[in-house]
């Protein structure tokens, strides 16, 4: 599943860190989410989505057919 987690997190002049200690997990989640190579439990999606003042949709782009 695709994101636009780096773009938002730019927008908003955080670095990973800021957006780390925001959402109580660690830099290393946050390059793994940024990469597309970890999916997030549906808490850290809605604490991502709080974050940016956006709906889950709007920040993960969901592809038919794609594995997750």
């Amino acid at each position: 599943m695709k994101n636009r987690i780096a773009e938002l997190r730019k927008q908003k002049r955080l670095t990973q860190q800021d957006l780390a200690n925001h959402l109580g997990v660690t830099r290393q989640t946050v390059i793994s989410l940024e990469g597309g190579r970890y999916n997030p439990s549906i808490t850290l999606a809605f604490k991502l989505a709080r974050a940016f003042d956006m709906r889950i949709e709007d920040i993960f782009i969901y592809e038919e057919g794609a594995e997750s």
